[in-house]
């Protein structure tokens, strides 16, 4: 747990800012949530931009690092987890308390209020904290689809997996079809986060282990059938302090070019103490 108290008082120090890209090792789909099929369509289409180019939420990014590093932290037990829906079928449930040195509340944020948990009494929370992480969305790099991968898809900048659902009595089969991103597509992420006092610099280490975590598990739907996997790459770290927006100072690269495995031994390395170089 990090060492914030209730009496840790919050006052803009900087921002750091991650950068970078996602490259695609296997077909990506996430997903549009579309209601309705047209002729010819996909069951399962990927969301696009209003250009009609994919590019992955930055919802997706923060939901699945904030998912992995709950999972990491032990946190998915029942007793540790509130319910944001409890609509039949469609439930939501995150891990939310009232600890002032939650390392997930403090970096994804939290309200106050009554929440019920899954297993136990209702939590009455009265800690309120800002969100330290902001996760944007990616777009697609168009050059990363080369024409020779174009002349394999089923749709100028995706593709098309067809699938079958088995019926364990009958043998009969359910076909659907899932739109992908293709492997080889590249998008640009960005994501960054506020340093609101002292306290806050060592948890940037939490969000790089997020990133390596999603690197061997997935992203999107489609994941335990072998879509979703990806890699970030060419990575620039930047810290940017408080005199950088009220007075025009240098920002500082602490980083560039590199993968996660380089980023997190700076990280190691430096802990909190990038913030007063």
């Amino acid at each position: 747990m990090s060492s914030h108290t209730t009496e840790t008082q919050l006052k803009l120090i900087g921002k750091l800012l991650l950068e970078g890209e996602l490259h695609c090792e296997t077909g990506l789909h996430v997903g549009a949530g579309k209601g309705s099929l047209e002729i010819g369509s996909s069951d399962n289409p990927v969301i696009k931009d209003a250009f009609g180019r994919p590019y992955i939420p930055g919802s997706s990014l923060r939901g699945r690092l904030r998912s992995l590093l709950e999972q990491s932290s032990g946190l998915t037990v029942p007793a540790e987890l509130v319910y944001l829906s409890k609509r039949r079928g469609q439930e939501v449930r995150i891990h939310q308390s009232d600890r002032p040195d939650d390392e997930i509340c403090i970096l994804f944020g939290r309200n106050s209020g009554r929440m019920d948990r899954v297993q136990g009494e209702a939590l009455e929370s009265t800690q309120s904290s800002p969100a330290r992480l902001a996760a944007y969305d990616a777009p697609l790099d168009p050059e990363s689809i080369t024409p020779q991968m174009r002349e394999n898809l089923d749709d100028e900048l995706t593709e098309v997996k067809s699938e079958n659902a088995v019926d364990r009595i009958t043998s009969q089969a359910n076909p659907r079809t899932l739109e992908r991103v293709p492997a080889g597509a590249r998008f640009r992420v960005r994501f960054v986060m506020d340093v609101l006092c002292e306290e806050d610099a060592p948890l940037f280490a939490r969000v790089v282990e997020g990133l390596r975590l999603l690197e061997d598990d997935a992203l999107g739907g489609g994941g335990s059938r072998g879509s979703g996997r990806v890699r970030f790459g060419n990575m620039k770290l930047t810290w940017r302090s408080k005199a950088y927006y009220s007075s025009g100072a240098a920002e500082k690269e602490l980083i560039a070019g590199s993968d996660l495995a380089a980023l997190q031994a700076l990280v190691v390395e430096k802990g909190g103490s990038f913030i007063q170089e």
